[in-house]
């Protein structure tokens, strides 16, 4: 899978077949300050994600 996380700008190759919560966990990001994309399509913690999906992480930015 390639992964690409915006915060740090660097994209990443891992084998991981689970859900978009675990993985998180594994990257240590606060599922509060990200959303995640799956080919192109917004996900939740509870998607399941395969080995062949590309995936970017993006920061979540508020304001006020």
């Amino acid at each position: 899978m390639e992964i690409f996380i915006e915060r740090e700008n660097t994209r990443k190759q891992l084998k991981f077949n689970g859900k978009v919560s675990i993985l998180l966990q594994k990257l240590k990001l606060n599922p509060a300050a990200v959303l995640v994309s799956k080919n192109s399509s917004l996900v939740t913690e509870d998607d399941v994600l395969s080995d062949d999906d590309e995936v970017k992480i993006l920061s979540v930015i508020s304001g006020g």
